[in-house]
């Protein structure tokens, strides 16, 4: 499981889609979510929209830094 930051839209919160172990999409959410936070702090990575990944460290990083 991974979990792939959306394109954003100017002016709208952040959205996250969880992809799961088969390649589905079956859940989105926002950066407060608890399953997202524990994602990120037990060490999983975070892809941005142009399908980068992202070290858990630098995925934590990213998100604090979101309004």
């Amino acid at each position: 499981m991974i979990y792939k930051m959306l394109p954003s839209r100017e002016g709208q919160q952040q959205i996250f889609a969880r992809i799961d172990d088969d390649g589905l999409c079956r859940v989105t959410c926002i950066p407060e979510n608890p399953e997202f936070q524990d994602h990120l702090k037990n060490g999983g990575e975070l892809q941005d929209a142009d399908g980068n990944v992202m070290s858990a460290e630098a995925a934590q990083a990213f998100v604090a830094t979101l309004p």
